[in-house]
């Protein structure tokens, strides 16, 4: 397949400040995928949709996430650098995101933190993450890689079973008043508040993922019910990422989360997966990232806004 290049660059997706502009690249890049990535332009094809026709991003099909496991996603002809991978059991297909340019990626995940967090020079950024050091190909392992070398202070690192010194750790930085993340795999940090408790107001405790089969699903107002009390915060922040996306919303709490400029969040009709409905509405979550650019940017995931609120 001849590919052509997206006249649509970086700079330009990272500096989307109003609908209009949002609109222009989402529909720039959607006619450049529709033509160049073989998976999303046969299925388009099939549901005989007219792409010419596309003048807004609420008219754009969105490709399911499943096809992220069957064929490579690819809407350029550049080599891929990385290959980011999701977990799965033994036997089980994962989803692998072919990634041609990842500073494309760094752009993206180091300018939401930034924005919704700050200059992660000035933060301790604790890494609790056992499920996902242990495997090869996560995306968020990279994301923090590359926050933890932009972290300035001592103790920022990971931390994998050793909670004796988490506990520590935690209490050093509550008694210099510093700054601080904590960003943990949800059974980690349930396996960890049932050992310890702190009392530390001022943290900030992330949850990335759930259970990974390492212990029952719980609800999330139970959950948070636990964590609230383990660490002594009033709120639990989550990061909604995925291994087919390059870039992530994040919650202050409450399940609400929220988006980079270049990231919008839509939701469909279960029943009619070709319909979308109105934001208040329960149903399929469709996420436009344009970071993928060199991708597809419209996937249909198998979440629902219940998983989120």
């Amino acid at each position: 397949m001849y590919f052509c290049a997206v006249n649509i660059t970086p700079e330009q997706i990272f500096s989307i400040d109003n609908e209009a502009t949002f609109n222009q690249v989402a529909i720039t890049i959607f006619q450049h995928q529709a033509k160049n990535c073989l998976v999303y332009h046969d299925y388009i094809k099939n549901l005989k949709i007219d792409t010419d026709t596309i003048k807004h991003y609420r008219q754009i099909p969105f490709l399911p996430i499943s096809f992220f496991k069957s064929h490579n996603v690819l809407s350029t002809n550049e080599p891929v650098e990385i290959v980011f991978s999701s977990s799965g059991t033994t036997g089980q297909i994962i989803s692998k995101h072919l990634v041609s340019n990842v500073n494309i990626y760094k752009q993206s995940f180091n300018k939401a933190f930034e924005q919704f967090y700050g200059d992660p020079s000035e933060i301790c950024i604790i890494a609790l993450l056992p499920s996902y050091l242990e495997r090869e190909g996560p995306s968020l392992i990279y994301m923090v890689d590359d926050l933890l070398k932009q972290s300035k202070h001592p103790l920022s690192g990971y931390f994998l079973h050793n909670h004796d010194q988490l506990f520590v750790t935690l209490q050093d930085l509550k008694i210099a008043k510093q700054k601080t993340i904590l960003i943990g795999v949800t059974y980690a940090l349930l396996d960890f508040v049932e050992q310890f408790q702190i009392d530390f107001p001022e943290l900030i405790v992330m949850e990335t993922g759930g259970m990974k089969g390492k212990r029952k699903e719980m609800v999330r107002a139970e959950l948070h019910d636990t964590l609230y009390k383990g660490f002594g915060v009033q709120q639990i922040h989550s990061e909604y990422g995925m291994t087919e996306l390059l870039s992530q919303g994040y919650s202050y709490g409450n399940g609400i989360f929220n988006c980079p400029p270049w990231m919008k969040i839509l939701l469909r009709d279960t029943s009619d997966p070709l319909s979308l409905l109105q934001n208040r509405q329960s149903g399929g979550i469709n996420v436009i990232d344009l970071a993928n650019v060199n991708s597809c940017a419209f996937i249909a995931t198998q979440d629902t806004r219940q998983n989120l609120s």
